[in-house]
């Protein structure tokens, strides 16, 4: 019997203000596979979920089409907080429009 336990999804002030950058259609998105991927398991890397470099500014990545969203996951409160929401163009990643450094 596996049990697992539900996360919290936290969103930060920044990752709000990243998701008001996108078009209603790709917030819906975004907030649906947050909810559907990162609720259980967030920590299991997938094909579209992945940890990221030591030194990254972010720990875990979730891929969604040409979405990203960045978050850490607080294992003793059961959260996983998103801190970061962008888009990428071919190698590079926007976040509110502005290209970024991982």
């Amino acid at each position: 019997m596996v049990i697992t336990m539900k996360f919290t999804i936290e969103i930060t002030e920044e990752a709000i203000e990243d998701l008001k950058y996108f078009d209603k259609a790709a917030q819906v998105t975004i907030l649906d596979a947050i909810e559907r991927q990162l609720v259980n398991q967030p920590l299991q890397e997938t094909r579209n979920r992945k940890p990221l470099r030591v030194d990254s500014q972010f720990n875990w990545e979730l891929r969604v089409g040409i979405y990203r969203i960045f978050y850490d996951v607080i294992e003793e409160t059961v959260v996983v907080s998103v801190v970061a929401v962008g888009h990428k163009e071919h190698n590079k990643l926007y976040i509110r429009g502005k290209e970024v450094n991982l």
